[in-house]
């Protein structure tokens, strides 16, 4: 994959948050578990589930890394409430990844699985956002491993929880359920802007069917 160009980074203003959000100057370390070890000879990426074609597909590291390489400048809502604006993020679109493992006509949720067996559930819509990216780089450098590396999902429209670091692959579903985080108590949804925090908050249809 190419190298995104150094660019000018812009002053945010406080107004540009979603309510409940502070301005964060600098990345925090956030995540649950150990940080992971990255063995590149063992490292894939797989889409499973409800494929058009019933198939698994898969990518080693080097596959993954030779993908087309885009970048989207987008901000990251933490549902500890800071926000980080205007980081310019690096990596594979999310769908590229539809283009070239597409999902069967019925599917309607994503999971995203991750190391240790986390996962998060997006809804299709917002997984195949033009914004939402597979990202390897924040602002031109290759992400660290605290922070996700070699791969974290960024989905700038949903908190943070719902872009897992240390992403392994893509599992296509034809009805909903709850991730990790989900399951915790966190809000099925999670859009920041409406400040879906926690499962008490859902309103009928946020949530999958019991």
């Amino acid at each position: 994959m190419g190298q995104p160009e150094s660019r000018e980074r812009r002053e945010p203003e406080v107004s540009e948050l979603p309510p409940g959000q502070r301005l964060q100057r600098g990345w925090p370390v956030t995540h649950y578990g150990p940080v992971p070890k990255f063995r590149q000879e063992r490292w894939e990426f797989r889409v499973f589930g409800a494929t058009a074609d019933g198939d698994k597909h898969c990518w080693n590291h080097g596959e993954f890394s030779a993908l087309p390489f885009s970048t989207v400048v987008a901000d990251l809502h933490c549902v500890t409430k800071f926000s980080m604006v205007g980081a310019e993020w690096g990596g594979v679109p999310a769908r590229t990844v539809v283009e070239l493992a597409p999902p069967a006509p019925n599917v309607t949720h994503v999971m995203v699985w991750a190391e240790y067996g986390f996962s998060s559930n997006l809804r299709l819509a917002d997984f195949v956002s033009d914004r939402t990216i597979f990202a390897t780089h924040k602002d031109g450098e290759l992400l660290t491993a605290e922070h996700g590396f070699p791969v974290r999902l960024i989905v700038p429209q949903l908190y943070a929880w719902k872009g897992p670091k240390w992403v392994r692959g893509v599992e296509y579903m034809t009805a909903d359920r709850r991730g990790f985080w989900e399951e915790r108590g966190y809000h099925n949804v999670g859009d920041p802007w409406s400040e879906q925090r926690y499962s008490y908050q859902e309103l009928p249809g946020d949530g999958p069917e019991l």
